[in-house]
């Protein structure tokens, strides 16, 4: 059996990561496989770049000015096409390929006409939509029926929307394939199952954590900020704005009493800095994963006050290293906990995120060891092995 795996990156970010760990476990068990990717570097040797950067600022580009965002990259499809018609795999994983990195109809015209076997995860939305990853924040539900009038299209599109034509296109090309789609969390699934993507067999297969590195981690984080007296309520984001609840950190800073508590945020920048006030504990982004785990382990309490979130990691990542949580009910993020381990209150509600705060740092209803073991079922090893067992289930099917 050979597998290839098709992203944006390979190795960096969420995305990336997971083609690797993949890629890793195939490689265990003697399995041929490889990444096929589009944007950064990448050392990992089974990983084949198939456009180079600049290339991918035109298409970008291309796709601001005309509209038509997915529909670009033509040089590179065929570079892609190539490799694929080369290696000649069993299997062929999807995962994000709206990073400009591929002409839809191209390569989905290919696979109709190869027939090939697909698995296609959707960390997000944009599949079946026009042009959005996440639409939650603005109570959008077009794509139940068909794009138009696309209120998100200027994030994609400087002049023209194109939503109602790239719905259309979509729907068409995603049609007819040997496909099965995976999901990270049921709440996807469900959305899936209302799309035009319904007739198709949904897998839910979450993503997952290294539990080698994300565990009980004792550091010296508090004393280094002086915090040793305070309770930490902790936030960690990759970008932070509203959409990942920056304001709540904001109005939960006003509201808990300084002497007892400190709001401590990871992910920051220069530009986030300047929106803080000088007691909020700014911790700007690091690849340090230990890092990482010792200041969750640090927390009395961390935070997900996300608006748009498909299932949301770093809960798992806080989970691991002992430490409850308090998130808005969210997309997947309450498939993440139990009442074992944290609280969930509804969207948008910083009245109740702030007696959820105060709750779990003054009444200590959680265990660490409770966290931890709900942690467990978040394995990266046991997730990504779901995939490995897809792969090998469908090449039996096929060549049977």
């Amino acid at each position: 059996m050979k597998v290839v795996q098709i992203n944006a990156t390979c190795g960096v970010g969420s995305t990336g990561a997971i083609c690797v760990a993949v890629s890793r476990l195939l490689t265990e068990q003697g399995i041929e496989n490889y990444i096929l990717y589009s944007s950064g570097k990448s050392e990992y040797p089974l990983g084949i770049k198939y456009m180079d950067d600049a290339d991918a600022k035109v298409q970008a580009l291309r796709a601001r000015i005309f509209g038509n965002y997915g529909f670009n990259s033509h040089k590179a499809t065929k570079r892609l096409i190539a490799e694929l018609k080369r290696i000649e795999p069993d299997v062929v994983h999807l995962h994000n390929l709206h990073g400009h990195n591929c002409d839809l109809a191209m390569l989905f015209s290919y696979f109709k006409k190869k027939q090939t076997k697909l698995f296609w995860t959707f960390h997000d939305c944009w599949s079946f939509t026009a042009y959005c990853p996440h639409f939650s924040m603005i109570g959008c539900d077009r794509w139940k029926t068909g794009c138009h009038d696309c209120p998100q299209y200027r994030k994609m599109s400087w002049f023209f929307d194109r939503s109602s034509t790239l719905y259309q296109r979509k729907k068409e090309l995603f049609s007819g394939l040997n496909l099965t789609i995976i999901t990270p969390s049921r709440w996807l699934a469900d959305l899936v199952s209302q799309s035009f993507f319904a007739g198709y067999p949904i897998k839910v297969i979450t993503n997952g954590i290294d539990l080698r590195v994300f565990k009980p981690t004792i550091g010296d984080f508090r004393q280094k900020h002086g915090l040793e007296d305070k309770h930490i309520v902790l936030g960690v984001a990759c970008a932070w704005d509203r959409r990942k609840g920056l304001d709540v950190f904001l109005d939960l800073h006003d509201r808990l009493d300084a002497s007892k508590y400190s709001i401590v945020l990871v992910g920051t920048n220069d530009a986030v800095d300047k929106q803080l006030p000088p007691d909020i504990v700014s911790v700007h982004r690091t690849e340090n994963r230990r890092a990482l785990a010792e200041i969750y382990t640090a927390a009395d309490v961390f935070v997900n006050p996300t608006r748009e979130e498909v299932l949301g990691l770093v809960n798992a990542e806080a989970l691991a290293c002992g430490t409850p949580i308090a998130a808005f009910r969210t997309g997947g993020v309450p498939e993440v906990l139990d009442n074992t381990c944290g609280i969930v209150v509804e969207y948008n509600d910083v009245d109740a995120m702030q007696a959820a705060v105060q709750k779990i740092c003054e009444e200590h209803p959680f265990s660490a060891e409770a966290c931890v073991t709900r942690a467990q079922s978040f394995s990266d090893a046991e997730r990504f092995a779901d995939y490995v067992s897809l792969y090998t289930k469908s090449s039996v099917e096929v060549h049977a």
